[in-house]
């Protein structure tokens, strides 16, 4: 056995890079929606039935093998499943671990890059004065090359590569260094965003700042149960697939991850640690912002029909809008704040992409970690710039369906 040239410098640091992976767009733009769409409270039950009964095993069963492999120096999931079993196939089985992480990073990077565009956009005030028509033709002319005189999207496209190249750097700096300090940073900071989010959601009053119902109505509407739904065969899959989704299971980055253990590290104790801390912040936070806010001032049927265009779009062409009805600079910050939580959402997790791609690299062909990283970025910039230039054509919504699923 060989001993791991890189280790996790602290337990801290490894439950927050671990849930950081985890914790995503889908937190707090896809699980409301989910929930609304398939029963509201009732949703709640077989999504705990998931987790608990598929999502906790299938940790333990990732961060174990992880570990398994790290032990002989693997970081792959090639090389990975290749060490618990010698025969030949496992090792071409664990290449869909790398090209699905890298596939989706293609198209996630962009969005992540949205989020850091709208951070920019709330500092400076763009947003002010604009109705909600205002704020959804932005979002659409920021993804549209048509609005370009040379047929290039700049903004868009500045953003996405300052993205990548942001990624790039942090993963070249290595893993304590690198993706643990990140994790350290952006978590909590994530953490107290959603929180101050939630907090001004539910306290939210009809009559106050141009809200036509308390924020309290939204998680009412969110978490009253509908118990027919459970005899609904669709909704017992669709929290399946919300559990497979949020906890990044059967990717490969959980193992890569875990392959960097140390010897003492209890996998049970840390990979439930990482698991709750994800629910946590899926369910209570990631409920108590978008949905209360959004219901607040536009009412039920209107968000209803908003969340039938799923969340990126409930997210970007409205949330702007309703913060406007804060105030010049309580709207700054909330922006700031929402976005921000994303872009860390977005960016812990996208750095959790590009390991086992790295991890393939540096033990195959025994390169560096920094030219393992340029060549991550490489990689991924070139499969992400035909869903910037094409995203009138549907190239992202493939990426995402083909890539996501």
């Amino acid at each position: 056995m060989t001993t791991n040239s890189e280790t996790w410098g602290s337990r801290v640091g490894l439950v927050l890079a671990m849930a950081g992976n985890a914790v995503g767009f889908g937190n707090f733009l896809r699980f409301p929606v989910q929930a609304v769409q398939n029963g509201g409270g009732a949703f709640i039950i077989p999504y705990l039935v998931s987790f608990l009964l598929m999502g906790i095993p299938l940790l333990f069963i990732e961060w174990s093998s992880g570990r398994f492999g790290g032990k002989f120096g693997h970081h792959s999931t090639p090389f990975i499943l290749q060490s618990m079993d010698k025969k030949w196939i496992w090792k071409y089985v664990g290449v869909f671990g790398i090209f699905s992480n890298i596939a989706i990073a293609a198209y996630y990077c962009y969005i992540e890059s949205w989020t850091m565009s709208y951070v920019f956009h709330s500092v400076v005030g763009t947003f002010d004065g604009m109705n909600q028509h205002a704020v959804a033709a932005f979002f659409s002319n920021y993804l549209d090359v048509t609005t370009s005189t040379t047929g290039i999207p700049y903004e868009a496209l500045v953003f996405f590569v300052f993205c990548i190249a942001l990624n790039t750097w942090i993963l070249s700096r290595g893993l304590s260094s690198g993706v643990e300090k990140v994790a350290k940073i952006g978590v909590p900071l994530l953490i107290v965003f959603g929180i101050f989010l939630a907090v001004k959601g539910i306290t939210l009053k009809a009559g106050v700042n141009g809200a036509i119902h308390d924020g309290t109505l939204g998680l009412n509407f969110l978490w009253t149960p509908d118990f027919t739904s459970l005899a609904n065969p669709k909704v017992w899959l669709a929290a399946a697939g919300q559990i497979f989704f949020t906890l990044s299971v059967g990717m490969g980055s959980i193992q890569c991850y875990a392959s960097y253990l140390k010897k003492k590290d209890d996998v049970a104790l840390n990979a439930m640690s990482a698991g709750w801390m994800n629910e946590f912040v899926e369910i209570v936070l990631g409920s108590a912002v978008i949905i209360p806010i959004a219901i607040g001032y536009l009412g039920i049927d209107r968000v209803v029909e908003l969340t039938g265009i799923g969340g990126l779009g409930l997210g970007f062409r409205t949330m702007p809008f309703l913060f406007e009805q804060w105030g010049p600079i309580l709207s700054a910050v909330a922006g700031v704040s929402f976005f921000g939580l994303l872009f860390f959402a977005g960016i812990t997790s996208s750095l959790a992409m590009g390991t086992p791609g790295m991890g393939f690299m540096m033990d195959e062909f025994k390169w560096s970690r920094r030219k393992s990283a340029i060549s991550f970025g490489i990689v991924v910039m070139i499969l992400g710039l035909p869903t910037i230039f094409f995203f009138n054509q549907g190239v992202f919504d493939e990426y995402d369906y083909w890539a996501g699923t």
